[in-house]
């Protein structure tokens, strides 16, 4: 299927009046971001680590909710070299969350005619239950090749062995989804997991790179192609990120390093102008970063239409 088909091949009655999809080409690599919709949480978790009077002016000078904030989620589809790669799995449907507005990833493939037996790989930026939860609906396992092979990083692996969420300030009930997700993750595709260390090249021009921060294995994807780049940036960078990068997130792990993974991140893209998608950018989070004095700026891509 070529760019034009992930536009225009849509099955009756699953299209939905909201954008929900975007294609776009790196090079010669074709791309999909996917909003899996939208997961509402408090405010307080985005930053935890200020005066919530200075999180309040931020959000309000940005027209955000000062109490609850609807946070997007975006993963990724791309082909390259013959593979079919899904970037993150969006957030599923866990029954002890009332979450009615995200676990979309799936449904929106389909709208966009992407069959799940297409799919030849999987990449994991990390593994909270908002990147794998796709994978765990009932049902989609029965869909996919038993073949597939998930890549992800053996650190990230090896802490939801046993998590250690003593740093993070999650809402109420997150903690206890997380773990259930991520167990039930590594019981059902187990043998299909092919853990890499510091990164691996999944298909050509598509590299897996671990940065650690927000957990221990989180890791960014990087497209190269004919002169052209693009880097999926997880969760190494949030909306308010590009202004106020040294905030902490509510579920970073270890709040500092992610701080510096993100202005090292944000640095680097900055130097090299080339574009950048993220899961909680809103959608569909195209943009470029500019530095602006000790700070930096999103400056959104304009719709290739």
């Amino acid at each position: 299927m070529n760019v034009e088909n992930f536009s225009h091949s849509i099955r009756p009655g699953l299209d939905e009046l909201v954008p929900s999809r975007y294609a776009m080409k790196v090079g010669d690599i074709e791309v999909l971001v996917i909003s899996d919709g939208v997961l509402p949480i408090p405010a307080r978790t985005l930053a935890h680590n200020i005066d919530a009077a200075v999180r309040t002016a931020w959000m309000e000078d940005m027209f955000l909710s000062p109490d609850m904030l609807d946070w997007p989620l975006n993963a990724v589809l791309v082909r390259s070299g013959g593979k079919t790669i899904l970037v993150d799995a969006g957030l599923g449907a866990d029954p002890d969350l009332n979450l009615p507005q995200a676990g979309r990833v799936v449904s929106r493939l389909e709208a966009a005619g992407i069959d799940l037996a297409d799919v030849t790989d999987v990449v994991l930026t990390h593994m909270h239950m908002d990147h794998i939860g796709g994978l765990i609906v009932d049902g989609v396992k029965e869909r996919l090749r038993t073949d597939l092979r998930i890549h992800v990083a053996a650190a990230e692996l090896k802490f939801w062995e046993a998590p250690d969420f003593s740093r993070a300030v999650m809402p109420t009930g997150f903690p206890d989804a997380l773990r259930r997700a991520a167990k039930l993750f590594v019981k059902q595709y187990g043998s299909n997991l092919r853990p890499f260390d510091e990164e691996h090249e999944v298909a050509p021009g598509v590299l897996i790179q671990r940065t650690g921060g927000h957990t221990p294995g989180h890791s960014i994807v990087r497209l190269a192609s004919g002169g052209e780049r693009l880097t999926f940036a997880g969760d190494a960078v949030f909306q308010v990120g590009f202004e106020q990068p040294e905030w902490h997130n509510g579920f970073e792990h270890d709040p500092e390093e992610a701080a510096r993974v993100r202005v090292n991140l944000l640095r680097e893209l900055a130097a090299t102008r080339e574009a950048l998608v993220a899961t909680h950018l809103p959608f569909p989070s195209i943009c470029h970063v500019a530095v602006d004095g000790d700070v930096f700026r999103c400056v959104p891509a304009v719709w290739d239409y």
